[in-house]
C-alpha cells in the first residue's frame, strides 16, 4: 500500500481523536457548571436560607483571594531573588560603586555552593523524611500508623544568605555570626494518611530571619571549634502555601492561626531563649553551651504615652474622638501587655517589667500600643530599642516617636541590671528595691535563679515492675515550670534548663517534684532553701541531690546558680528627658535621643549621672588557672648519631618541646646523653576549655635537621581532675623511651598566712633553667578613665592603657576619642614575690602623647583581706582629676607540696613518717632500690596509686601509675600486672586489672578506673589489690608478688592524693 493511500485513514483518526477531545471538553465544563449549581440546589432542597448561600460564597471567595495573594507574594519573592542585581541596580540609579557595608558582608561564593549542592541535599531531606522522621511519627500514635510521605521534592530554589555579619568583639573564646536569610522556594512535600483517605501538603514557603551561630569554645586542637549554636534572635517571616486537605488553612482567620502555630513550634526549638546545639567534641558540658547564664536583666518602666491618633471616631470621621491605649512590649519570647486606658490620648501607664537579655548584640524591646476595641484592636504605632545601647548606657530614660503613625511618642525607662556571684550587696539589692513603687502585681526581683536540670538516677518502679516515664515540675515561690519526659526509664536524661525572678532570696525555697507522666505517681521529691544557696561559692550548687520519699538510691543531679540583679551605681535615677515636639524628628527610628543630642532631646541639659565606684567584670573573670610542669628527666632515648653508617652505635643531644594553649617551651640541650636529666619548670595560666590538650615532643639536636625522639599528649582535664602527678610517661611513635614529668594544677587561695610558707619553698626549689616558681597569680581588670588630659591640637585623645609588671606588659584596645574612655577588658601576670613587685598602667593618646599613669605597689593588694583593690585611682602626670576604674586581684598558688614538708616538719619525732605523699622528683638521679624506715626487706615492692573522688563527675576514680622494686619470681624478672576490687563486693563486679609488663620489675602502667559511686559509697569501700606474675597453668614460678589493703576513709578522696604504698610480701 502506498502513502497515498493510507492518507484518508489517518485524517478519518485524527478527525476522531479531536472530535473525542470537544466532547471531553464539553462534559467537563458541564461538570463545572452542575458543580457550581450543586450548593444552590442543596440549599433549597434541604431548605437553607439565601445567607447561608452566600456566606459559604463568602468564605469561597476570601480563600481565593486568600490563596491568590500568597502565590503572587511567592512569586514576587522567587522573581526578587533571581533578578536582585537588576532590580537594585534600577532602584538605586545613583548609588556610587564605591559605596559597601561593612557591617554585613555578602557571601555570593557561598550561595553558589549551596546551589550546586541543593539537589543532594534534597537527597538527604528526602532519606530523613522517609526513612527517619515517618517510622518515628507512626511509632507516635495509632491513628498515624498508616502515614507516609507520598512526594518530597524541595525544589531548585536554595536557600540564601543575603548578608552575614561577624561579631569577634565580645569574647575571645567564640565567634559569633548573624546569617541573614532568605528563602523563597518552590519545595513540594505530600503526606498521605490512607486510613483515613486524608492528604495534605506544602507547595511552596517563605522564610526570612536573622540566625545567629555562635562558634565556642574556641579550642587549640581539631576540629578549632567545641560545639556550634544556632538560633532566631526574633521570629522569623514565615509564608506557607498548602494543598490537599491543609487547603482549608489558607481560609482568611484560618492562615494566619495555622502560620503562627507553627512558628510557635519553631520557636519552641530556635528563638531565644531555646537554642539548637551540635557538639563537636567529647566532654563538652552541652547544657551549658544550650541554656548559658543570661547576658544580664533589663527592667523596663513603661511610663506613659502622649498625642496618640485618635481611632475612637464619631460621625464616621467628622468629629475626632479618643482611643483606648494600651501596650504590648517584647523582647524575644518574652511578652508584656499593660492594661489600657479608657478614652485618653496621653495615658499613663507607670508599669514596670523585668525580662531576660540572652544575645547582646542583637536582642531588641519593641513597643506596639493599640487602640482596646470589642472586635478588632487598632493600630496606634510602635518603637523599637536595641538592648545593647541599654547595657552600654546603664540607664535609658527617654521619649521615644512611635513609627507607622503620623503622631504619637511613649516615655521608657530602661535599667540594665547586671548579674553579681557575690551576696554582698544583696541586703542594699533588697533595701532599694523597697523603694520602687509600680501598678504591676510583682514586685522588683533582687536576684535571678537558673537551675539545670541534668539527670536523675535509680528512681523508683511502677507497679509490676515497670519503668516510670519521669518528668520533673521545679516550683519557686508561686511559679511552676515542668521538664520534658523521659519515656520508659528510671535514669532518665533531661538536660533542660529554667530560670526564675527571685525577689528575696532570704525567703524562698526550690521545691522538686519528679513525677511519672500521669502527673500523679510521685517518684521523689527535694527540697532546697536559697539560703543554703547564699553561703556557696560563686552562689552555685552544682551535684547530686538524694531524693526524699523515694528509693533508697534515688539521687538527682541539679545545677542551681544564682545571680544577684544590681544596678550600676553610675546608673542612679536622673530626671527624664522631655518628650519630644513634634513626631517626625531626628527621632523617629526610636534611636535613644541623648545618643543624637547630648543635651537631651529638648534642648535641656540633664543633669551628669554619678560614676561608678567599683567595676563591673564579666562573670569569667579571674577564673584561670595556672598548670606547673616540672621536666624531671628522660631514659632509654633512641642512639642517633650513629658513626660508620650505623656499624657503630652512639649517643643523641636530646631536647624537649612543650605546646600547650598556643605557647612553646623548649628545654635546653643535653649533650650525649640517653638518660638525660633537665630538672626545668615551666609556669602557664591556662583557660579550663573541653579537649585542650599538651604535647610533648623529644628532638636530638643536629647541625642540620634534628632528628625526631618520640611524643605524647595529656588533656588538661584528666591533669585539673587529678591536681598533681608524678609520672613516667612512655614515648610514642618510636621504639623506646620514656620521660619523667612532675605535673600539678595549682590551687588558688587568699590566705594571706599561707603567704610565708609559699616563699619559703621557693627558696629550696633550683632549676637549671634559672626559674623561680611563681607565688601568685595577679588578675587586672580595666573598665575606663574619667578626665583625661586633652591632646596638644585641643581633640580628645583616642586612648589606649598598657599594663606592665616586671618584663610583662599588655595593651588595652584603642578606644574613640573621648576624655572618659572605655575598655573593660582584663588581663592576668605570674607573680614571684607580691612584697616587692610594682603594677604600672601607662595612658596615651593611641601610643604616643602620655596621658597619665598610676604606678601600684602590690604590697597595697596585700593589705586587704581579700587581696582584692577595685576602685578608683588618681593618675600621675596628669590632670587633677583624671583617674582611672580597676580591680586588681591576687590569688596565692599554694602547691601541696609546701603541704607535704609541713606534715612531715609536724610529725618528725614520731615513730613513723608518713607524707602525705612522697614526691620522687625530690630525688631526680635513677632509683634502682629503695628502702622504708623501720621494714628494711620486709616488704615486695611498692605500687604508686592516686585515690580521689571527682564532685564534677561523681565518680571514684583510681589511676594506677607504676610499680618499683618489685621481688624477682624467676630469672627474667616477672611478668606483673595488678589487680584489685573494691570490698565489700562479693560478685564481682569492681575488679579491675591492669594489661601485662613483660620482664619488668619496674613497671609503668598509667591505667585510670572510674566508678559510679557517691562520696559517701566510695568512704565505705576497702581496697583490696594486688601485684601478681602472669604464669601459665603448668608452670611452678610464684604469681602472687605483694598486696595492699587500704580503707579508703583514711584518705582525703577529694585531694586526690598520689602516693607510693608498701605491698606485703606473700606469707610461707
Amino acid at each position: 500500500m502506498t502513502s497515498a493511500d493510507a492518507d484518508p485513514g489517518v485524517e478519518r483518526g485524527a478527525t476522531i481523536a479531536a472530535a473525542g477531545e470537544r466532547a471531553a471538553g464539553v462534559l467537563r465544563s458541564f461538570g463545572k457548571y452542575l458543580g457550581a449549581l450543586l450548593p444552590v440546589y442543596l440549599a433549597g432542597y434541604f431548605g437553607f436560607g439565601i445567607s447561608v448561600v452566600l456566606l459559604g460564597l463568602m468564605i469561597y471567595m476570601g480563600w481565593k483571594h486568600s490563596r491568590l495573594k500568597k502565590v503572587l507574594r511567592l512569586k514576587s519573592a522567587v522573581y526578587l531573588l533571581e533578578n536582585e542585581r537588576a532590580f537594585t541596580s534600577e532602584s538605586v540609579r545613583d548609588l556610587p560603586p564605591w559605596v559597601s557595608f561593612p557591617d554585613v558582608e555578602k557571601v555570593e561564593w557561598f550561595n553558589k555552593i549551596v546551589q550546586q549542592a541543593w539537589p543532594f541535599i534534597g537527597q538527604y531531606m528526602e532519606k530523613l523524611l522517609v526513612e527517619t522522621i515517618a517510622p518515628a511519627i507512626r511509632a507516635s500514635s495509632i491513628h498515624l500508623q498508616t502515614l507516609s510521605f507520598t512526594k518530597v521534592n524541595i525544589g531548585d530554589k536554595a536557600v540564601k544568605v543575603v548578608g552575614v555579619k561577624a561579631h569577634t568583639e565580645l569574647d575571645r573564646r567564640q565567634v559569633i555570626l548573624d546569617l541573614y536569610l532568605s528563602y523563597a522556594g518552590d519545595v513540594e512535600v505530600n503526606v498521605e494518611i490512607k486510613k483515613y483517605f486524608c492528604k495534605a501538603g506544602v507547595k511552596g514557603v517563605q522564610l526570612h530571619g536573622k540566625l545567629r551561630v555562635i562558634l565556642e569554645p574556641l579550642i587549640g586542637d581539631m576540629p578549632l571549634v567545641g560545639a556550634i549554636t544556632m538560633f532566631f534572635i526574633c521570629r522569623p517571616k514565615l509564608d506557607i502555601n498548602w494543598t490537599g486537605l491543609t487547603n482549608l488553612l489558607d481560609i482568611p482567620g484560618l492562615n494566619a492561626m495555622s502560620d503562627t502555630m507553627i512558628m510557635d513550634a519553631i520557636a519552641s526549638y530556635l528563638v531565644l531563649p531555646n537554642r539548637l546545639t551540635v557538639p563537636l567534641v567529647a566532654d563538652l558540658q552541652v547544657a551549658q553551651l544550650r541554656s548559658p547564664l543570661p547576658r544580664g536583666v533589663v527592667r523596663i518602666h513603661l511610663v506613659e504615652a502622649e498625642d496618640l491618633t485618635a481611632k475612637d471616631t464619631v460621625i464616621k470621621g467628622l468629629i475626632d474622638g479618643k482611643s483606648d491605649p494600651y501596650a504590648v512590649l517584647r523582647v524575644g519570647t518574652q511578652i508584656f501587655t499593660s492594661h489600657h486606658v479608657d478614652s485618653n490620648l496621653n495615658p499613663q501607664w507607670r508599669e514596670m517589667y523585668e525580662v531576660i537579655v540572652h544575645e547582646v548584640p542583637g536582642q531588641e524591646l519593641e513597643v506596639e500600643v493599640f487602640d482596646k476595641d470589642p472586635d478588632q484592636d487598632d493600630f496606634l504605632g510602635r518603637v523599637k530599642v536595641d538592648l545593647a545601647i541599654v547595657k552600654k548606657a546603664r540607664v535609658v530614660d527617654d521619649w521615644f516617636n512611635l513609627k507607622d503613625v503620623p503622631s504619637g511618642s511613649v516615655h521608657l525607662r530602661l535599667e540594665w541590671l547586671s548579674l553579681l556571684s557575690s551576696a554582698s550587696r544583696l541586703s542594699e539589692v533588697i533595701q532599694k528595691n523597697q523603694n520602687l513603687t509600680s501598678k504591676t502585681a510583682d514586685p522588683p526581683s533582687a536576684a535571678i535563679l537558673a537551675i539545670y536540670l541534668d539527670q536523675a538516677h535509680d528512681l523508683p518502679m511502677r507497679k509490676g515492675n515497670k519503668d516510670p516515664s519521669p518528668m520533673v515540675q521545679i516550683s519557686v515561690q508561686d511559679t511552676t515550670k515542668e521538664s520534658k519526659t523521659c519515656y520508659g526509664t528510671n535514669s532518665p536524661v533531661w538536660g533542660d534548663a529554667f530560670t526564675f525572678f527571685i525577689p528575696d532570696p532570704r525567703k524562698q525555697d526550690i521545691d522538686i517534684q519528679v513525677k511519672d507522666d500521669d502527673r500523679v505517681l510521685s517518684l521523689g521529691n527535694l527540697t532546697i532553701s536559697l539560703i543554703r544557696l547564699l553561703s556557696t561559692p560563686e552562689l552555685t550548687m552544682d551535684q547530686w541531690f538524694q531524693l526524699k520519699n523515694s528509693g533508697s538510691a534515688s539521687r538527682i543531679y541539679v545545677k542551681i546558680v544564682l545571680r544577684v540583679l544590681w544596678l550600676s551605681e553610675d546608673a542612679t535615677p536622673t530626671t527624664p528627658s522631655p518628650r519630644p515636639s513634634a513626631a517626625g524628628s531626628g527621632m523617629a527610628q526610636g534611636r535613644i535621643p541623648s545618643e543624637l543630642n547630648p543635651m537631651g532631646p529638648g534642648g535641656l541639659a540633664k543633669p551628669p549621672p554619678t560614676r561608678p565606684q567599683h567595676t563591673t567584670p564579666d562573670q569569667e573573670f579571674a577564673t584561670e588557672g595556672v598548670l606547673r610542669i616540672h621536666l624531671v628527666e628522660a631514659q632509654n632515648l633512641i642512639a642517633k648519631d650513629n658513626f660508620m653508617g650505623g656499624m657503630v652505635k652512639g649517643k643523641s643531644d636530646p631536647y624537649v618541646k612543650i605546646r600547650v594553649a598556643g605557647i612553646t617551651y623548649r628545654s635546653h640541650t643535653i649533650k650525649e646523653n640517653l638518660n638525660p636529666i633537665w630538672n626545668e619548670l615551666y609556669e602557664v595560666i591556662l583557660t579550663q576549655l573541653p579537649g585542650q590538650e599538651i604535647q610533648f615532643e623529644l628532638f636530638d639536636k643536629d647541625l642540620d635537621q634534628d632528628d625526631f625522639l618520640g611524643r605524647f599528649k595529656l588533656n588538661l582535664r584528666d591533669i585539673i581532675s587529678t591536681q598533681f602527678s608524678d609520672t613516667w610517661y612512655t614515648l610514642n611513635d618510636v621504639k623506646s623511651g620514656r620521660v619523667h614529668l612532675v605535673l600539678e594544677w595549682l590551687p588558688k587561695s587568699s590566705e594571706i598566712p599561707r603567704l610565708e610558707q609559699i616563699l619559703q619553698y621557693q627558696t629550696q626549689q633550683s632549676y637549671q633553667n634559672k626559674v623561680v616558681p611563681s607565688a601568685a597569680v595577679l588578675f587586672v581588670y580595666v573598665e575606663r578613665a574619667h578626665g583625661l588630659p586633652l591632646k596638644k591640637n585641643g581633640k580628645e585623645p583616642k586612648a589606649g592603657a598598657d599594663i606592665i609588671l616586671k618584663s610583662v606588659s599588655h595593651r588595652t584596645k584603642v578606644c574613640e576619642r573621648s576624655t572618659s574612655p572605655r575598655w573593660d577588658e582584663a588581663f592576668h601576670f605570674l607573680v614571684r614575690d607580691p612584697r616587692d613587685e610594682v603594677l604600672t598602667v601607662k595612658l596615651s593618646n593611641n601610643w604616643g602623647q602620655a596621658l597619665g599613669s598610676l604606678t601600684l605597689p602590690l604590697k597595697e593588694v596585700l593589705t586587704d583581706l581579700g587581696l582584692v583593690l577595685d576602685r578608683w585611682f588618681n593618675l600621675e602626670g596628669a590632670l587633677p582629676e583624671s583617674q582611672i576604674l580597676l580591680k586588681v586581684m591576687l590569688k596565692l598558688l599554694d602547691t601541696q607540696l609546701t603541704a607535704c614538708r609541713r606534715d612531715a616538719d609536724d610529725e618528725i619525732g614520731g615513730e613513723q613518717v608518713i607524707p602525705r605523699w612522697v614526691p620522687s622528683h625530690l630525688d631526680i638521679r635513677p632509683r634502682n632500690a629503695f628502702s622504708v624506715p623501720g621494714e628494711t626487706g620486709s616488704t615486695a615492692g611498692q605500687v604508686k596509686l592516686t585515690i580521689g573522688y571527682s564532685t564534677e563527675e561523681s565518680r571514684l576514680l583510681i589511676t594506677i601509675h607504676s610499680c618499683r622494686a618489685l621481688a624477682s619470681c624467676s630469672k627474667d624478672g616477672a611478668d606483673s600486672y595488678v589487680t584489685f576490687i573494691l570490698l565489700p563486693d562479693k560478685k564481682s563486679t569492681t575488679k579491675r586489672r591492669t594489661a601485662t609488663k613483660k620482664r619488668d620489675l619496674n613497671p609503668e602502667f598509667n591505667e585510670r578506673f572510674d566508678f559510679d559511686f557517691t562520696l559517701e559509697e566510695s568512704i565505705q569501700r576497702r581496697l583490696d589489690l594486688s601485684v601478681k606474675n602472669s604464669v601459665s597453668f603448668m608452670s611452678r614460678e610464684r604469681e602472687l608478688i605483694g598486696k595492699l589493703q587500704l580503707d579508703l576513709d583514711q584518705i582525703d578522696l577529694k585531694a586526690a592524693v598520689t602516693q607510693w604504698y608498701d605491698l606485703v610480701a606473700e606469707a610461707n
